[in-house]
């Protein structure tokens, strides 16, 4: 919370991130893969905040691949309070798919293309 009574904009970017990587986890993309050929890097994000919330509250995070390109893919993010369907937060991030090794951008692996419909 922050000094205006709400939860701070900058909390929700975290939420997103740690359903980000839990989403990768349920992909089956382990995120911690710096040392491997196949990872991801952000490359930039657009968040839409649209309401607010007061602290305590329960939020429930949905995400989606939205766009799947050569080299990187954007993942559509939105933040809801518990049961309801009007995100408090929406945001799109896109993302690199890199080899960390070569510093350099890499095909986007299949595991992200196959769940872009």
């Amino acid at each position: 919370m922050d000094g205006l009574r709400h939860i701070n904009h900058a909390a929700y970017l975290s939420y997103m991130e740690t359903a980000r990587l839990d989403y990768y986890l349920y992909l089956g993309f382990a995120p911690e893969r710096w040392d491997e050929e196949e990872s991801t890097i952000l490359a930039s994000m657009q968040v839409d905040y649209i309401g607010q919330v007061t602290h305590p509250a329960v939020l429930e995070v949905g995400q989606r691949i939205s766009r799947v390109g050569n080299k990187s893919f954007d993942i559509l993010t939105a933040v809801f309070r518990e049961g309801e369907e009007t995100p408090i937060v929406q945001a799109n991030f896109t993302l690199v798919a890199f080899n960390y090794k070569a510093g350099r951008s890499i095909r986007v692996p299949d595991v992200f293309r196959s769940q872009c419909h």
